[in-house]
């Protein structure tokens, strides 16, 4: 076939069409009964929307470490036994330049400071400098350590509040900066919210252009941002009410609001595209509800299926025991539901309250415009004539991309994720500078009375341990003492990771070793050892969704293993750029010489959800048309022109989106944005647009085969109409 053949639409035989489906008969119902469907949207979006607001200062700020490790049960026993000096305590640092730690001006402060506190019942003991444990040995900086006697999340809260107050208590000669863990989460949560607001103030505009260029049309544009709108405000009402039963990081609505609006756009672009075309084909009696009928008999069960693909991709994150990594993954599911819940209700019903409206406010080029792309048609027919040379030329690319993965390194994130004008960093510094490297990052060890001596000793002479404080008795009966071990090296430093494992190792067997360090290591330890799991419980789900929908088991694998190309060729980028440095100066970042800890776990999980996104919505049209044609070849081509102008626009919009977040100022999402950018536009460009398509055409009718034996196991799902 020429490439001028492949314009023309294959001629079909015509048969009775058969009874619609309950997608169908949902999606007419829906077109003709707009007033209680928008009735229910009102009370949803007023019942959930009153407690909207209020989401970013409801929801938790900590939550990062593994459940059920060593680290945490430290804390847990520092906090009962230990006045709560545990790594979550508030640190209040105190230099000065003239006098030493205790003369007037800095006891003046101290005793502010402790007032301060001790007004807050969310802290326990409050504990002064002390020579040799807390001052530093020429005397100018001390710490002040204000125990825990809340939990992580509302010790963030905590820093939240006297944050301020703390820094003003600084006088001429005399710094003072809060410090500690639960203010470097506070002030990271506040850098990176602060950032994904504007990155997503940014994007708005582009967004809206992308999809009036895409769409031709002002009200058709619309549409999309409608369902996101929809999907947020119920998601943010839905995380406060459930953030009530269960702590959920404020991370969730950050990713609840960049998934929310790209999931909205894709979904969107598919259906409302089918409906203006399906009312094309009805010109002399254009029946609105008939046509939105249309659309969700073909394009609604892709899309449905789509969003099972997103939330079973996600659902597998929920493995990993670390609070923070599970509710990131609540939210992005929640907001997919709210999403899908609007394309299925919402949206149908507007299309059918709007009809041949959909066009209004349209541009000149839009009048022309239809569902079936001419040049999406001719690059089918590109491929279908040099199916081997896409496959080599796009396989190759992405190989290469994939090659830096080996070296990659992960860990969790070091003081420069956040500004260097944060008063933590500033705080972090002081005491780096004052009292040796590792002193900002102490170990904390719990050990047994009899046997506190023996571990002291033990820990001062492991090697990369610089100094041990002397050892406290508990507060209490327990028959427990505490030390603390200060490291030679800073506490992101790799070489943490031996020192911790040799304490471990030679310790008494009583003795529980935890602290801010020890903490990251163990969430590290704890998502490098699910990863696998995640990846294998993803790919086997992803498969077997494409199965059932597909009949086609070569295709469902194809389709599930390409995925992976685009992925590992997204972190291979990641690599060269936050661990190697390269583009470190134009993008603004300081290079940490790792990825953040969270990265492959999340967005794997991420990046494969969107990645089988856009094959759905080929394959599923690709089948739509094998449905109609009953040749393979034909298919191929006739799905890449229905689909592929759609997945070209989804994958724009989505790259808009998510390379603002690159702009960011913070790292995290700074990597989020690079990373899933660049693998949808990996994805998008080579994979659903030259490989898969490719694949398929070399496949022919193979890619369609299916034992008898299965045939009669999977259901018989039909996309066409």
């Amino acid at each position: 076939m020429t490439a001028q053949q492949t314009d023309t639409p294959p001629h079909t035989t015509t048969t009775p069409p058969d009874a619609p489906g309950a997608l169908a008969r949902w999606g007419t119902w829906a077109a003709r009964h707009i007033r209680p469907v928008l009735g229910v949207w009102l009370l949803i979006l007023v019942g959930l929307g009153a407690a909207a607001p209020s989401v970013f200062s409801s929801l938790a700020g900590a939550g990062w470490q593994a459940d059920g490790s060593e680290s945490v049960a430290v804390r847990d026993l520092a906090q009962e036994h230990f006045g709560g000096n545990t790594s979550s305590a508030v640190q209040v640092v105190i230099h000065t330049g003239d006098g030493t730690v205790g003369d007037a001006t800095t006891t003046g402060i101290i005793d502010r400071a402790t007032e301060l506190l001790a007004a807050d019942d969310r802290i326990a003991e409050i504990m002064p400098p002390t020579p040799g444990v807390t001052v530093s040995q020429d005397g100018k900086t001390g710490i002040l350590v204000a125990g825990a006697a809340a939990d992580t999340d509302d010790m963030v809260r905590l820093a939240d509040d006297l944050s301020d107050s703390i820094t003003a208590l600084a006088t001429e000669g005399t710094e003072v900066f809060p410090t500690g863990q639960s203010m470097l989460w506070s002030d990271f949560n506040h850098a990176n919210h602060d950032a994904m607001m504007k990155a997503e103030m940014m994007s708005w505009p582009v967004t809206l252009l992308i999809l009036v260029i895409a769409f031709g049309s002002l009200v058709a544009a619309g549409l999309p941002l409608m369902l996101t709108i929809a999907g947020l405000v119920a998601s943010a009402g839905a995380l406060v009410l459930l953030n009530s039963v269960t702590p959920i990081s404020v991370w969730a609505m950050n990713f609840a609001l960049m998934f929310a609006l790209a999931l909205g756009i894709d979904y969107a672009l598919f259906l409302v595209a089918r409906f203006r075309d399906a009312l094309r084909s009805r010109p002399d009696a254009p029946d609105a509800a008939a046509a939105v009928g249309e659309t969700y008999g073909t394009a609604g069960k892709a899309v449905l299926l789509s969003g099972l693909t997103v939330l079973v991709s996600l659902s597998a994150v929920l493995l990993v025991p670390a609070p923070a990594v599970r509710t990131m993954a609540v939210g992005i599911m929640l907001a997919v539901v709210f999403v899908l819940a609007a394309s299925f209700t919402l949206l149908p019903a507007v299309l059918g309250a709007l009809g041949t409206r959909v066009n209004a406010v349209s541009l000149p080029y839009a009048k022309k415009q239809e569902h079936r792309s001419p040049l999406f048609a001719r690059w089918a027919g590109i491929l279908r004539r040099r199916p081997v040379l896409a496959v080599v030329g796009s396989g190759a690319l992405l190989v290469l991309a994939c090659l830096p993965v080996f070296g990659l390194k992960v860990a969790m994130p070091s003081i420069a994720v956040v500004p260097e004008d944060a008063p933590v960093r500033q705080g972090y510094h002081l005491v780096q500078d004052a009292m040796g490297e590792g002193a900002p990052g102490m170990l904390q060890i719990i050990v047994d009375d009899g046997d506190a001596a023996e571990a002291s000793r033990t820990a001062a002479q492991t090697a990369g341990i610089g100094a041990v404080t002397p050892a406290a008795p508990a507060s209490d009966d327990s028959g427990l003492t505490m030390f603390q071990a200060v490291p030679e090296v800073d506490p992101s430093d790799s070489a943490m990771n031996g020192i911790l494992a040799d304490l471990r190792e030679h310790l008494p067997e009583s003795a529980l070793v935890g602290g801010a360090p020890a903490e990251n290591i163990d969430l590290q330890d704890a998502l490098d050892r699910w990863f696998p799991v995640i990846v294998g419980i993803i790919l086997v789900l992803g498969f077997l969704l494409l199965l059932i929908a597909l009949r086609a088991p070569l295709t469902a694998l194809v389709g599930t293993v390409v995925s992976l190309l685009s992925t590992g060729a997204a972190f291979g980028v990641a690599r060269l750029i936050f661990q190697d440095g390269h583009l470190s100066g134009l993008l603004g970042f300081e290079p940490q010489g790792f990825l953040d800890g969270w990265g492959p776990v999340f967005f794997f999980a991420m990046i494969f959800a969107v990645a089988m996104d856009y094959t759905v919505f080929l394959l599923a049209t690709v089948k739509e048309h094998r449905e109609r044609t009953g040749d393979a070849t034909t298919a191929v081509t006739e799905g890449m022109a229905h689909s592929g102008r759609i997945i070209f626009a989804a994958a724009a919009v989505m790259v808009a989106v998510f390379f603002t977040f690159a702009l960011a100022e913070p790292l995290p999402p700074k990597e989020m944005g690079v990373i899933l950018g660049v693998a949808v536009l990996l994805d998008a460009l080579l994979v659903r647009l030259v490989l898969l398509p490719a694949l398929m055409l070399l496949a022919g009718e193979a890619a369609w085969w299916c034992p008898a034996w299965l045939r009669r196991i999977l259901p018989d799902i039909s996309f066409s109409h």
